[in-house]
């Protein structure tokens, strides 16, 4: 179930970037109206006008392309660091002989 959670939230993102990358509207003056059809969508939408993600000129949206990669560069440091915690605590189970090589 988190899985196909995470699998919508990841595809809400896409969609909205998606939106605002093809309609270049990643300056004020270049700000669009966005119709957001599903409830992730809406979610993901009100996250990232939060965090100063997506920005509001006059009713209408545009996607500041700094603070979008400054939150993807965190979301894959967050990856990167749970990876990273899995291989450490394999390793150790390696070493401790708790766990058996498949080769």
């Amino acid at each position: 179930m988190a899985t196909a959670a995470a699998a919508a939230i990841a595809k809400a993102r896409r969609d909205i970037q998606h939106e605002f990358f093809s309609r270049d509207a990643v300056r004020p003056e270049r700000a669009i109206s966005i119709q957001l059809n599903r409830h992730i969508q809406r979610r993901v939408f009100a996250r990232w006008q939060r965090e100063g993600i997506i920005r509001e000129e006059a009713g209408r949206y545009w996607l500041d392309v700094v603070a979008y990669d400054v939150d993807l560069r965190k979301r894959h440091k967050r990856v990167l660091f749970a990876l990273f915690i899995i291989i450490l605590l394999t390793l150790v189970g390696l070493a401790a002989g708790l766990l058996r090589p498949i080769l």
